[in-house]
């Protein structure tokens, strides 16, 4: 993906004043959507445009500050941080008392849709150009992508909008921009056609200079999401579409688990083995490109140099803990430690584990000597996320890092599978795909053979391996187990008819007279 990235922050600008829904004035001296379009290289801008929108990935604040807010902030694995109850619209949304007037709500919605309508040109579009204009098979490529990307944005908004507007072709009049909402059904109808259409043309691995495009070995994992999910929705279904998520799942080949956890988040393992779709960072600054984020600053609390905006939970570290220190190692499950930064003899053991130094050289009070100077105080316990912070204490101090983002890992694919046997009654199945999970972590086989110990390990796996990944919130929902959840961390403003789904933003209610909350 690097020549995507180069280019896609001259493309993006492009873009957005070029090729809007609807373009009531043509000047010959601008680009257009009628005129952008002309060859292969216009096709593949085209194209890095839609990428562009990925988790509003390359707008430096929109990336940290909305998608963290939106999808974290009402997860039961994560407090606010200390700065974040400065900010009324995110402290709304883990109280669960925002209203569609919440702004993080609209920007979310907004950046998705933006992708859809770049995504809706470049299958158009390229779909339209001619053999002279562009290679049959960088176009078949680049429309595979397109529907990955399209069917990508259309699941984000499905997963957190109980209702929602379908983008399905290039909007260029008023009647084409003012649809109603659809139905969940129709839904995803259209984003397990995309997804599958784009595995139909995808190839299974991309070239080393494409690293981070989609390939059919993504296309397939989220359709495996997207059936296992729908599965759930729909009862009178429910074999039918277990059934079509196995088959998407055991197609998704050539990936192992990586051994070191922590090494597929702070930068020194991009694009791993592991790694089916990966968020894509440089540090290129060619043409005045930005592909840096403030991310650790974000997720790093105020002990690092970070901004102290989010802190794990109570209930994470006690579910990182339930096991005791019953890993390979004599230590709790590895997962934790490459998470999480807490009080522990493991992080105190005079190596400089935390970045040179010990856990409580970072992590304590301040007094002063008799000379009234700042001498190092009593340490405490603040467990703070590792998660996405930078391998050294260089990149540690820097504004802005590169790391790349694994949206969708191998083991995602391993559990997702479980889950499916263990839901078609076939617990033996599972057992084993989990304990390739637990041996990574240096944890023992689990123990019980029935769905219900299957489906309960399932659950314990899926938060500690993928805390900090923003997939809590819809694996309680599809196990019907929200109020439950988050009822028992004191969350008790969580009422299921109001707060499964997003309220419709009010500023798409205002524009758009056919939508209706």
């Amino acid at each position: 993906m690097k020549k995507l990235l180069y280019i896609a922050g001259i493309i993006v600008a492009v873009m957005f004043t070029a090729c809007d829904d609807l373009l009531t004035v043509e000047s010959p001296d601008k680009l257009t959507s009628g005129t952008f379009w002309r060859n292969q290289e216009d096709a593949l801008q085209g194209l890095a445009a839609s990428y562009s929108m990925l988790e509003a990935a390359y707008d430096v604040w929109e990336f940290a500050e909305v998608k963290w807010p939106v999808e974290a902030y009402r997860e039961d694995l994560v407090n606010l941080g200390e700065d974040a109850l400065n900010y009324p619209n995110w402290v709304e949304l883990s109280n669960f008392n925002y209203t569609n007037g919440n702004s993080q709500v609209a920007l979310f919605w907004a950046a998705n849709y933006r992708g859809l309508n770049y995504t809706n040109q470049v299958i158009e579009k390229v779909g339209a150009m001619s053999e002279d204009k562009i290679d049959p098979a960088v176009k078949e490529l680049i429309i595979g992508e397109a529907y990955f990307l399209r069917a990508y944005y259309h699941m984000k908004v499905l997963l957190n909008f109980e209702r929602i507007i379908l983008r399905d072709k290039y909007a260029t009049t008023q009647a084409d921009l003012l649809v109603g909402l659809s139905n969940r059904n129709e839904a995803w109808s259209l984003i397990t056609a995309d997804f599958k259409e784009a595995a139909s043309r995808l190839p299974k691995e991309r070239k080393p200079s494409e690293l981070g495009r989609a390939t059919s070995n993504a296309a397939n994992a989220y359709l495996g999401f997207a059936y296992l999910t729908m599965a759930a929705e729909q009862q009178d279904k429910k074999s039918e579409y277990l059934g079509k998520a196995e088959t998407a799942l055991v197609n998704v080949t050539g990936f192992s688990l990586i051994k070191d956890f922590i090494s597929m988040f702070d930068g020194s393992n991009k694009n791993s083995d592991e790694s089916v779709f990966e968020l894509q960072f440089s540090e290129t600054t060619a043409n005045g490109a930005w592909y840096r984020t403030a991310l650790h600053r974000w997720i790093g609390v105020s002990e690092l140099d970070g901004w102290d905006e989010i802190l794990p939970s109570q209930m994470l570290m006690n579910e990182f803990m339930k096991e005791g220190k019953t890993s390979t190692f004599g230590n709790y499950d590895s997962r934790l430690y490459a998470s999480i930064f807490f009080r522990d003899p493991y992080f105190n053991d005079g190596t400089g584990k935390v970045y040179g130094s010990d856990y409580d050289d970072w992590f304590h009070e301040w007094d002063k000597d008799a000379n009234g100077n700042w001498i190092p105080g009593p340490a405490y316990n603040k467990p703070a996320f590792r998660k996405y912070l930078p391998r050294t204490l260089e990149g540690l101090g820097k504004s802005r890092t590169s790391l790349n983002v694994p949206l969708m890992r191998y083991s995602n694919v391993l559990l997702m599978l479980a889950e499916v046997y263990a839901q078609q009654d076939q617990p033996a199945k599972a057992i084993p795909l989990i304990n390739q999970v637990r041996e990574r972590a240096d944890m023992p086989a689990m123990t019980g053979t029935t769905k219900e110990a299957v489906m309960a390990q399932i659950e314990h796996e899926r938060i500690v391996e993928f805390a900090l990944e923003n997939f809590r919130f819809y694996d309680l929902r599809r196990w019907g187990k929200l109020k439950e959840a988050l009822h028992a961390v004191g969350r008790t403003n969580f009422d299921v008819s109001k707060h499964q789904f997003y309220p419709i933003p009010l500023v798409e209610i205002q524009a758009n007279p056919n939508v209706r909350n």
